[in-house]
């Protein structure tokens, strides 16, 4: 794991980085930086826009911090592994809490997808790309989690790369050994797919199950939530067939 600054505050940039550059502050991150982390000219932050590396940036302005002077890079620009991050929306909290998670374990997309069962219609793409950002900023994170918007479950199966591995997290699947099973398998690119809580219709289910490279995937004897068997899920992928077992390649 790469040697990390976690006293410095970081700040996503939606613009390019190279050193001498200014870069104009938007209201909300001067009043982030000035207000809520009592910063002023001359401090110094970290800044990545997920394209150009993480970079060292010098606060300035008079009465409140209204721009950044870039000044040298501390990281160059990593890049995520092919895993993109299937689920049902969730309600309000569960689905910031679970957008946050999915990018802190190193999802590259999020594809929200609706189902028969799925709690809610509407899905706030801003505020999901909030999320992730804010995770990002949090974590030390370099590569922004792309966020699609949402699309029917059946539009997702039929559009998908069919050389893509599906796991799919059945609570019908038997109780074995993950792990194991992730490891067997092959892999150009990962969709992990967690259903809505109230499970999937039969239709769907036989849809899902039709689906070339599909893994089934119990994650234990439990039933657990929606939000809670995606941290499950995509620790066991990473661990198995991730970044977690080296660099991406």
């Amino acid at each position: 794991m790469p040697e990390l600054d976690f006293r410095a505050p970081r700040l996503y940039v939606d613009a390019p980085l190279h050193a001498g550059q200014t870069i104009e502050l938007e209201r909300d991150q001067s009043n982030y930086l000035g207000n809520v982390l009592r910063l002023g000219a001359g401090d110094t932050i970290l800044v990545f826009n997920g394209r150009d590396g993480e970079w060292k940036a010098e606060i300035a302005g008079r009465k409140r911090p209204d721009s950044l002077t870039i000044e040298s890079q501390t990281r160059p620009q990593d890049r995520l592994p092919d895993l993109t991050y299937v689920f049902a929306p969730l309600k309000h909290a569960r689905l910031d809490y679970m957008v946050q998670k999915a990018v802190e374990m190193g999802a590259a997309r999020l594809q929200p997808v609706l189902t028969r069962f799925t709690q809610i219609a509407r899905v706030n793409g801003e505020r999901m790309r909030a999320n992730a950002i804010e995770a990002a900023e949090q974590c030390g994170i370099l590569s922004l989690a792309a966020v699609a918007d949402p699309m029917p479950l059946d539009r997702f199966l039929s559009s998908r790369d069919p050389k893509r591995l599906l796991v799919f997290c059945d609570e019908a699947a038997d109780v074995a050994d993950p792990f194991a099973a992730l490891r067997a398998a092959k892999a150009q690119g990962v969709d992990v797919l967690v259903g809505p809580e109230g499970g999937f219709a039969e239709e769907e289910r036989t849809e899902l199950l039709g689906q070339p490279q599909i893994l089934r995937l119990s994650l234990g004897p439990r039933i657990l939530r929606a939000d809670t068997a995606a941290v499950a899920a995509l620790t066991l992928v990473q661990s198995a067939l991730g970044d977690w077992t080296g660099p991406a390649k």
